[in-house]
């Protein structure tokens, strides 16, 4: 259950049957960003591949000498700039690969359209989604709703990743999803339809215990993509805003040419991958140990290269000080930044009252501590809003609310009226009256004597006590506790054992806090492979465009080329 590993089994597989000799990659905007993220340019050039070029790119030379490898999503738009490319191929031959299902008649346009008979081989190979980390997947789909139903294009993009996820991952799950939200259920007969009008892709060997496919929706629990992060990962994306492991530096004050846009990818830097779940704390401790690391190997301005063994054994090391030299510049603009917007947001303070607030439920306590906040002039508007949409989320009800003076605080500071409205937005996005589950108040018994326990104890970090509600939520499935009430069962039959593959999708974006508790749950229930995947990964500027989307109110929209496609 590695989604990186299955997406880079396909690519090295496409790469190896087209032979040996030179090759180009012919791509679409979307398998750019789904090659990219698993694969370095550097590590595609040593397979042969000196080329990459998009499909819909109107300029590209005739290359007779090359082998064309084309990774495409089966949309309309490409299925027609292939067409008009085999009229006039470029390349010597064509290996065609789509990422997803394609229906016969666009095969049959295709072989029409190939009338110099130029193409080798056309398959299909589901890598339709974008491998975020091993056990994280992401359709990079933004505004996925419009109210409490489907954007339609989008359930066809979701239903067509879901797919792709599973033939890759060789699944044919069981499907679980939640009642109180009509889009589960509607994502989950579509999958379902599909899977049965597809038995033969999804003919895989019968495992003792069938895989389980769990499907959530984002609007359970609005709390988690509005707290602050403190893990590596968690944290950039919070801060500085990952998008397909990249990250835009350009704004950092003094930022050198180089590091404008910078990559970080656990699959090729050891570092990182090493950091990933670390909390703030942690990474200063190791960015300075890889500092002094990184001095020990440098090479003395006094060293004297006199014998040729000495020149040799320069230009061996030469290229790891180079690649260290790298990770280490890298690394320490990226902490550097963050550490810079800690202090100037003051972004500690504001954590310690979210989690307040996230977490424990004293009133008195909570409504002083975000007015307190409200006076503070260095806070930033949209760390004023998150506070307000906490307390708003988890007040809602409360007799003694104070929402409305907070809303008249926000007005005082100058706080945008489009801010302003979200706080409204966010509750009617994802309120009690909207809920399924026990996000504020648990009513089990079980659920309280663990709250009251940890209120005893105390916690070891102020700042990350919160759980995502999908913690809790796996947690009572694998333990066979997950309500059918709830969380019914598509289809008559139920999983007597305990679960052992579980793939969870959250509509309308999961976010690098759940991925972490995911990471956790695998490393500590032996026997348990659980994968995590959106239609996208937010950070609280995203899922407020989201929320905003749904409501109706976004600027732009997030477009998506997408069309379910048949069986060849």
């Amino acid at each position: 259950m590695n989604v990186t590993l299955a997406v880079k089994q396909y690519i090295s597989k496409m790469i190896e049957s087209s032979g040996a000799g030179m090759k180009v990659l012919l791509m679409d905007k979307e398998t750019t960003s789904i090659v990219s993220v698993v694969y370095t340019q550097s590590e595609i050039l040593q397979k042969e591949v000196y080329l990459f070029e998009r499909i819909d790119s109107q300029n590209r030379d005739i290359m007779k000498h090359l082998k064309a490898i084309c990774y495409l999503r089966p949309t309309k738009e490409n299925v027609e700039h292939l067409i008009q490319e085999l009229r006039r191929p470029k390349y010597s031959v064509y290996f065609i690969y789509f990422s997803n299902v394609i229906s016969k008649s666009e095969i049959k346009a295709l072989a029409e359209a190939d009338e110099q008979e130029v193409v080798a081989e056309v398959q299909e190979f589901y890598g339709d989604f974008i491998a975020v980390n091993p056990h994280l997947f992401s359709l990079n789909l933004q505004g996925v709703a419009r109210g409490r139903s489907w954007e339609p294009s989008m359930l066809q993009r979701c239903v067509q990743g879901l797919t792709s996820v599973l033939l890759a991952l060789k699944k044919c799950p069981m499907i679980r999803y939640q009642l109180s939200s009509d889009m589960s259920k509607r994502l989950a007969e579509s999958l379902k339809g599909l899977i049965t009008k597809e038995y033969e892709l999804f003919d895989f060997r019968k495992t003792e215990v069938p895989p389980l496919l769990l499907i959530l929706d984002r609007s359970d629990d609005a709390i988690t993509p509005l707290l602050n992060q403190w893990t590596y990962q968690a944290m950039v994306h919070e801060l500085l805003g990952l998008n397909n492991n990249r990250i835009d530096l350009s704004r950092v004050p003094g930022i050198g040419k180089e590091l404008k846009e910078v990559v970080l990818s656990a699959e090729h830097d050891e570092f990182y991958a090493n950091n990933l779940y670390l909390n703030f704390g942690e990474i200063g401790t190791n960015i300075k140990n890889l500092m002094e690391d990184f001095q020990k190997k440098k090479p003395k301005d006094q060293q004297r290269l006199e014998s040729i063994s000495d020149m040799k054994a320069f230009v061996d090391n030469y290229p790891q000080f180079k690649k260290m030299s790298g990770t280490v510049s890298k690394h320490v603009t990226v902490v550097g930044e963050l550490s810079r917007l800690v202090a100037e947001r003051q972004l500690m303070e504001v954590s310690e009252t979210e989690q307040e607030l996230s977490c424990q439920s004293d009133h008195s306590n909570a409504q002083q501590s975000v007015r307190r906040q409200l006076l503070n002039p260095r806070l930033s508007e949209l760390d004023c809003v998150r506070l307000v949409m906490l307390y708003a989320l988890r007040y809602e009800r409360h007799s003694n609310s104070i929402l409305p003076g907070l809303m008249e605080e926000l007005s005082r500071r100058g706080v945008s009226e489009r801010h302003r409205r979200m706080v409204k937005a966010v509750v009617e996005y994802g309120g009690k009256r909207v809920r399924g589950s026990d996000l504020i108040a648990p009513s089990d018994a079980v659920a309280i004597t663990k709250q009251f326990f940890k209120g005893l104890k105390g916690v070891e970090n102020v700042y990350t006590q919160h759980q995502p509600l999908v913690h809790d939520t796996l947690d009572q499935l694998i333990k066979g506790r997950l309500k059918d009430s709830q969380f019914p069962y598509l289809g008559a039959s139920t999983l007597r054992d305990r679960p052992q593959d579980i793939i969870v999708f959250m509509i309308g974006g999961a976010t690098y806090e759940e991925a972490l508790s995911v990471y956790n749950l695998n490393r500590s229930m032996p026997g348990v492979r659980i994968v995590l995947g959106g239609s996208c990964i937010h950070n609280t500027k995203s899922f407020l465009e989201e929320v905003m989307s749904s409501a109706g109110q976004s600027g732009e929209r997030a477009q998506t080329s997408g069309r379910q496609g048949n069986r060849r």
